[in-house]
């Protein structure tokens, strides 16, 4: 059994999954895109049975018939798509560790933004390359570290 934790940007809702994951998937319907904010969707489903919330607990938007979306009310980070009883799936970028999620499968894949069999030839710039580096440099991050924390509250 695995062990999965994550949050939101400010740490005000955390939670823990005592279990192994799901699937994963993204999705390209219009309604995740707005949800996230992004050009997909992506979600990995858990048990419901195995989420704790540690810290605080998300808001909820009902965003059809069948399906509400949970969300920090403090920073606005989406974080759980909800579909019918028991049934759970968390943001990929919630997650602590987003890089351990493997996708399975693509849904609505007809809604797809148009560039989005281009992403892959894109130029890359990465984050060591100097000109990245030194706007890093730069930034101070108030968002919550990706591990839990007994206690958050980001400096201003």
């Amino acid at each position: 059994m695995m062990t999965s934790t994550g949050g939101c940007q400010c740490g005000a809702v955390r939670f823990r999954i005592d279990a192994d994951l799901e699937d994963a998937s993204i999705c390209h319907c219009r309604m995740c895109q707005k949800a996230t904010g992004g050009l997909f969707g992506p979600y990995v489903g858990a048990p419901l049975s195995a989420v704790t919330w540690t810290r605080g607990q998300p808001g909820h938007f009902q965003s059809s018939n069948k399906a509400r979306r949970g969300f920090c009310r403090d920073c606005g980070t989406p974080l759980t798509f909800e579909y019918g009883e028991g049934s759970i799936s968390f943001t990929l970028g919630a997650m602590d560790e987003p890089r351990l999620v493997h996708l399975t499968e693509q849904l609505a894949s007809s809604e797809r933004v148009a560039d989005f069999q281009a992403l892959a030839n894109l130029p890359e710039h990465p984050l060591d390359e100097p000109r990245a580096a030194a706007h890093l440099a730069g930034i101070v991050s108030l968002q919550h570290p990706d591990y839990d924390t007994v206690a958050w509250r980001p400096k201003t």
